[in-house]
């Protein structure tokens, strides 16, 4: 696997190396078997839902939370036991952290301070990691004066000026209004590809995922559920649940079963091939994969539910007996509501699970229909 990597600069990061890492809170094991190796200079993203031990794993990383078992190596030393300190690696906050009596260049060059680094040397690179955050023309100003973005680059700025060997981030976008936050992406990515910082990052968002990653690790319930580019991540789900979660809108999900090379549920009857019979089965299928045809010319029919016209594409929402989907439409499409429609994708962008352990089902697939001869 190709990871476009800054080659300029990332050859001076370090590889992160987590193995079996297990983490309990009383009777709570929140982390299970976690195993990551990120790249030099990689950005790797940690997704799920609150609670599935994302920010857990993140403070193990720094020292914050004690491992229960398992090893952390950076650079090829092993950190595990190692203090906070002496890590060599800065973390950023969904809450800023900043100091509230202290002004933006002394917020910034806190870590130098400490270090024991002299005054001019310090502002020079004060300077410096304000400028990569655009923050150079507020350096007087104190936290309590600056907007939300600004103060996550301040709180950028002084993870920046120490050159650590890893950048652990805990949702720093979260707190940010879209349109923000969707430019603190593009800046952030933009920073991390020319610092070349192997870089792990927790969200819950998936749009920063897949805009920000070179790798997702996508967890549930304190278990790696999958790990891949953002590309393999969304088009080839390794279960139901990364199927679920990975989209928006989400995967459409109708439940049935496999029987005698047929897919069945209360409305849908499909030929397939490749599976053994199973009792509960799912079909997904993505919205943008999906097209609206006339009734009875699909793969099976429908009713419109309703209709939404969002800018650039029409959602479209129909229901099956107790199932709702949604299919997306180009802008300009147009239809009544309880309108009966077909509904249509190519068999190959059909996915099949087994709905009692969310195990993808890879060797069924949707037969093609055969295309009829014409009357010569």
């Amino acid at each position: 696997m190709n990871l476009v990597i800054n080659k300029n600069t990332a050859t001076t990061a370090k590889r992160l190396v987590v193995k079996n890492l297990n983490k309990s809170f009383g009777n709570v094991h929140v982390l299970k078997d976690l195993n990551l190796d990120v790249e030099p200079g990689e950005f790797l993203v940690l997704l799920g839902p609150s609670g599935c031990g994302k920010t857990t794993a993140l403070r193990m990383i720094a020292g914050l939370e004690e491992v229960d078992s398992g090893s952390i190596t950076l650079g090829g030393v092993d950190v595990t036991t190692t203090p906070p300190k002496y890590r060599d690696v800065a973390m950023v906050f969904q809450s800023y952290a900043l100091y509230p009596h202290k002004t933006v260049a002394e917020n910034i060059g806190f870590p130098l301070k400490m270090q024991g680094l002299e005054k001019p040397a310090i502002n020079k690179a004060v300077r410096e990691a304000a400028e990569q955050v655009q923050m150079e023309s507020l350096l007087e100003r104190f936290p309590r004066q600056l907007s939300g973005g600004q103060r996550q680059r301040v709180a950028l700025a002084r993870a920046i000026i120490r050159r650590p060997a890893v950048f652990l981030m805990d949702e720093p976008l979260s707190n940010l209004d879209a349109r923000l936050r969707s430019f603190m992406r593009t800046e952030l990515k933009h920073m991390q590809h020319e610092l070349g910082v192997t870089t792990l990052y927790v969200t819950h968002d998936q749009i920063e995922a897949m805009t920000l990653a070179h790798r997702v690790a996508i967890m549930s319930e304190g278990i790696l559920q999958q790990l891949g580019t953002p590309h393999e991540v969304y088009n080839d789900p390794a279960n139901l649940f990364v199927a679920s979660f990975m989209g928006s809108p989400p995967m459409n999900f109708i439940e049935g079963k496999i029987n005698g090379k047929k897919f069945q549920s209360e409305c849908v009857d499909l030929s397939v091939s490749g599976a053994k019979n199973t009792k509960n089965a799912t079909m997904g299928f993505r919205p943008e994969d999906t097209k609206i045809v006339a009734s009875g010319k699909g793969l099976f029919d429908a009713k419109i539910y309703a209709v939404e016209m969002t800018g650039d594409q029409t959602l479209v929402t129909i229901q099956m007996n107790k199932a709702t989907l949604i299919v997306k439409m180009p802008k300009d499409f147009e239809a009544d509501i309880d309108k009966e429609i077909g509904v249509s994708f190519a068999p190959e962008r059909g996915y099949f699970f087994d709905t009692d352990n969310g195990e993808r089902l890879r060797s069924c697939a949707i037969v093609k229909k055969a295309k009829r001869k014409s009357k010569s």
